[in-house]
């Protein structure tokens, strides 16, 4: 029966839109017999992006197991919204209005929530979005960058994280269709395409979360939340959205490997790995973009690097 399991789990990922959609996640649950989420009770969880989408249910469900969740996100009302319907929970909600793609208000961020003495068990990078035309943060990066990946690496930074702090990134299967390249990770106003830039800034993410886990930074893993029907994906991608919304994951299904991750006993599932539907993936789908373990170390390392130079003024 295990062995039927995983042929017909190879079959789904080999497909693509088989295990992206709902159909995968649906055959994958009962498959593998995914059990109920563990409550945390007290477990205190960062999250960003959680006033739309998938950070919205996934912190209203955190609070639902007991976690004390530190909530990010740049509309004040929505996150006042998503505060108050997690009165009644078993665990609770904090807001912190902040736009992670500028550095200063990153580091007003992170010293107001030392101050508080409340130190974060799990951290998880959520917040993002997908623009189709250039723009540049307050400090004059390009945009795209600044909040999927720099944002949160000062913000990890900043937290002092411990190689016990789980740190979990959100990604997207964008990210398969590009290599890292260093060089070719910023783009310019005049070469910019918001999916590419996209899909770079993903695949950097992914380079970092390993090095973060090789060097016992931190308990550094991602997650994969497939094709989920969310306001973000209309309208960033209204046609893709439109075409597949027949077989578009709801929320539930899309945040259940981000959940299951976030509340497994503190230093599981194993670090270094991207998950997708409770289950480890592969990093690579293309020939492309696939390099070795001593490749992908040596991008680590020169990321890492180039993260700390450009993030410099604000890391004194």
């Amino acid at each position: 029966m295990k062995a039927s399991r995983h042929v017909v789990d190879r079959a789904l990922e080999a497909s693509v839109v088989g295990s992206f959609s709902s159909l995968g996640f649906g055959i994958r649950r009962r498959l593998e017999h995914f059990e109920d989420l563990e409550p945390r009770p007290g477990r205190v969880i960062l999250l960003s992006g959680v006033t739309s989408g998938l950070g919205r249910y996934s912190a209203l469900a955190l609070a639902g197991l007991g976690c004390q969740v530190i909530g990010i996100g740049r509309n004040q009302d929505r996150l006042d919204d998503v505060v108050a319907d997690s009165e009644s929970l078993a665990g609770s909600i904090t807001g912190y209005r902040c736009d992670l793609s500028d550095f200063d208000a990153v580091t007003a961020l992170a010293s107001r929530i030392r101050e508080t003495g409340v130190i974060p068990e799990v951290i998880i990078h959520n917040a993002g979005a997908l623009s189709d035309t250039f723009t540049t943060n307050a400090q004059g990066v390009e945009m795209t960058l600044a909040t999927h990946l720099l944002g949160p690496a000062l913000l990890t930074k900043l937290l002092e994280v411990s190689s016990q702090t789980s740190v979990i990134a959100m990604t997207s299967g964008g990210m398969y269709s590009q290599a890292f390249d260093l060089e070719q990770l910023e783009m310019t106003a005049e070469n910019y395409q918001g999916t590419v830039a996209y899909a770079r800034a993903k695949r950097a993410q992914i380079v970092l979360m390993v090095h973060q886990a090789w060097t016992h930074e931190c308990h550094a893993l991602a997650v994969h939340p497939g094709w989920t029907n969310t306001p973000g994906l209309s309208e960033a991608l209204p046609t893709f959205s439109t075409l597949l919304k027949p077989v578009l994951r709801g929320v539930e299904a899309g945040a259940d490997t981000l959940l299951w991750a976030a509340t497994q006993p503190l230093g599981q599932p194993p670090a270094g790995q991207l998950y997708f539907d409770r289950r480890p993936r592969s990093l690579f789908k293309l020939p492309k973009t696939k390099v070795d373990e001593s490749t992908l170390h040596t991008q680590g390392d020169a990321l890492h690097a180039w993260i700390n130079e450009r993030l410099a003024p604000w890391l004194i």
